[in-house]
């Protein structure tokens, strides 16, 4: 294993990117070091690089290291673990998928088996409190314990491993929650990552109708291959109300049982609840920037009935069943595609502006970039 690596360092001061080598973190008896084969530029990336929900008042943040939708080769092993999270054998140069926060076992919600909600799994730390080679935009991460991680199988390359551990992972876990029957309707609000991830999860769950919602063709296009039955583009609806006429129109004025936002905008949950049948389930998955608020008319929400989960992150079990769900659907689904443009981390300023979608005539053609640390 290396000594040192590189990391795009962040800076709100300038709003840039500054390649630098720092030490590889020393790897303690329970830790295992992760070198970084793949990263995706993910939905949430470009909202921390754009700034999304930070004010002119908020100070500039330390600059820090992020980046986390990633899969990489196992770079050295404490000398306690043998084995991944399965007790399957591990060593060196194994290729894993891994979770990329870690739960503290010991808080109310862990107790209780809900990892996934524990209040002390993250911790971003910057670099002038820890200079260490870490992070997804980073050619090493640290896992430390505990953590949990899970040998990929051959056939599955780099590119389609990245999204795992969190597009893919992400949607399971919010169907997970949603509880979907066969017959369902399904609405997806947004076809990057994992809306694209999304549709083919609600396809091999026996939805009926799904119904996906973007302003791209690309996306729409590579949406519709992974098991859409219908799509809207913004673009032929370009108005709320047409939009939610269409989906009374594909549901036969009964409305979605299901829909699911992916997209982190305000906008977006004031008219997909608009979209959910009566006891309909609203799944919000994609606001992780500060200040995001909406307008809702809470009476309705209460006159339908609407169930209203808000959803960040998943439980371990869910990391081995989306390995084993893009192993069993290669060549059902073309989730190899969602992968679109890579970069090596040199060219990371690149990577994102080639990613960035809003405020252009025509959005991006990317539907996931990955950075090859």
């Amino acid at each position: 294993m290396a000594n040192t690596g590189l990391s795009a360092v962040w800076h709100d001061e300038g709003n840039k990117f500054e390649i630098r080598e720092f030490p590889v973190p020393e790897i303690e008896d329970n830790g295992v070091s992760i070198r970084v084969q793949a990263t995706s530029v993910c939905g949430s990336d470009l909202h921390v690089w754009r700034g999304d929900g930070r004010t002119a008042q908020d100070a500039p943040r330390d600059p820090f290291v992020f980046g986390h939708e990633m899969m990489g080769s196992v770079a050295g092993l404490g000398k306690n673990i043998t084995t991944d999270s399965l007790r399957n054998p591990l060593k060196e140069g194994d290729r894993v998928v891994f979770s990329y926060f870690f739960p503290c076992m010991r808080c109310y919600n862990c107790i209780r088996g809900e990892m996934g909600a524990c209040k002390f799994r993250m911790g971003r730390i910057p670099v002038n409190e820890w200079p260490v080679c870490n992070g997804g935009f980073a050619q090493y991460y640290y896992l430390r314990s505990p953590q949990f991680l899970f040998k990929l199988p051959d056939e599955i390359d780099d590119a389609t491993a990245a999204p795992i551990n969190c597009a893919l992972a992400q949607v399971m876990e919010a169907f997970h929650i949603a509880k979907p029957r066969f017959g369902d309707n399904v609405v997806i609000q947004g076809a990057g990552g994992l809306g694209v991830n999304a549709t083919a999860v609600a396809a091999e769950m026996g939805a009926n109708k799904i119904i996906v919602i973007d302003g791209q063709k690309p996306r729409l296009d590579l949406a519709k291959q992974c098991g859409a039955t219908d799509i809207i583009n913004l673009t032929d609806y370009p108005t709320v109300e047409s939009r939610v006429e269409r989906v009374m129109e594909l549901t036969n004025g009964i409305g979605a049982d299901i829909v699911i936002e992916l997209v982190g905008f305000p906008a977006a949950v004031e008219e997909g609840v608009q979209m959910c049948r009566m006891r309909g389930t609203y799944l919000e998955v994609g606001h992780i920037s500060p200040n995001s608020m909406v307008s809702l008319d809470v009476q309705k929400l209460v006159a339908n009935q609407i169930r209203f989960h808000a959803i960040q992150h998943y439980d371990p079990w869910i990391l081995p069943n989306a390995v084993n769900f893009v192993q069993k659907t290669l060549g059902k689904y073309p989730l190899t595609d969602v992968i679109s443009h890579k970069f090596p981390i040199e060219d990371i300023e690149n990577a994102f502006r080639t990613a960035e979608w809003l405020g252009t005539d025509k959005g991006s053609v990317v539907t996931r970039a990955i950075v090859t640390p």
